[in-house]
């Protein structure tokens, strides 16, 4: 039997207690972060709070369908969609994962979950890394300008909210992806552990994660950078402002007393 899992980004977020309120299917299993759900038999749903939702034997038309019954609760839809899909392969000798493929011996609820969710993982990672990548290559304009002119072309509000949204992105990629950790429904059964292992490695999930991290650093020291620059300008601006004032004064009781 041939099924196949299919992630989709549709919004920067989805509210999975709202969701949870509205959406009126058969819930499997939920927590703060994540909503499962069954359609019909071997049709399941799986919503992320970090805007990704994952789907396993679902028709295309289904798949836009549920799409939009669910964007009701999702926070800032995206224009372009980042996608991804793993073919399964029910009914083979032995569990194996390939790339594009996994071959499962016979259809196990939990082994369907774990590949939804590590698709899905590599969806966001897709999107993280496209919004890191972006801001890496602005922050290469900023040096660039630096290195040509001496001096930034960003003022200080404009930096502050860059390195906000900087630990912005930072600090969702910690909270949402779980890279480095095994999923609860692997942490008791051996074969589930590796089933989990062999797909992050397959995803190369753990150092497309380090590459984001690392770019997330380099931009972050950048900004540091940047930081100290216009701090030092703005302290050397208030120290010439400081002499105009005393030179004013200086003048001022020289003019009295002449007079």
């Amino acid at each position: 039997m041939r099924t196949v899992a299919y992630s989709v980004q549709v919004a920067d977020s989805i509210s999975i207690r709202d969701c949870k309120n509205g959406f009126k299917e058969k819930l499997l299993f939920s927590d703060s972060d994540e909503l499962f759900y069954e359609l019909h038999s071997g049709q399941y749903i799986y919503i992320f709070k970090y805007g990704v939702i994952s789907f396993h034997d679902l028709t295309i038309e289904n798949i836009n369908k549920k799409c939009f019954e669910i964007l009701k609760y999702a926070k800032n839809v995206v224009s372009e969609e980042i996608s991804e899909s793993m073919e399964i392969m029910i009914g083979g000798n032995l569990n194996k994962v390939s790339f594009g493929k996994v071959s499962l011996q016979q259809f196990d609820v939990e082994s369907i979950r774990l590949i939804m969710l590590n698709v899905s993982q590599s969806v966001a990672l897709d999107k993280y890394a496209n919004i890191s990548e972006q801001i890496l290559e602005d922050t290469r304009g900023h040096t660039s300008y630096l290195e040509e002119n001496g001096k930034l072309d960003i003022s200080g509000r404009k930096l502050k909210r860059y390195i906000g949204r900087v630990l912005n992105i930072k600090n969702k990629i910690s909270e949402n992806l779980y890279i480095f950790d095994s999923h609860d429904v692997s942490w008791e059964d051996e074969t589930l552990n590796k089933l989990d292992q062999d797909l992050k490695r397959v995803f190369d999930l753990k150092d497309r994660y380090r590459s984001i991290h690392d770019q997330i650093g380099i931009i972050k020291e950048n900004l540091e950078l940047f930081k100290d620059i216009m701090f030092h300008r703005q302290s050397s601006t208030l120290e010439w402002i400081i002499i105009i004032l005393i030179m004013v004064e200086v003048v001022d009781l020289f003019v009295q007393k002449l007079t």
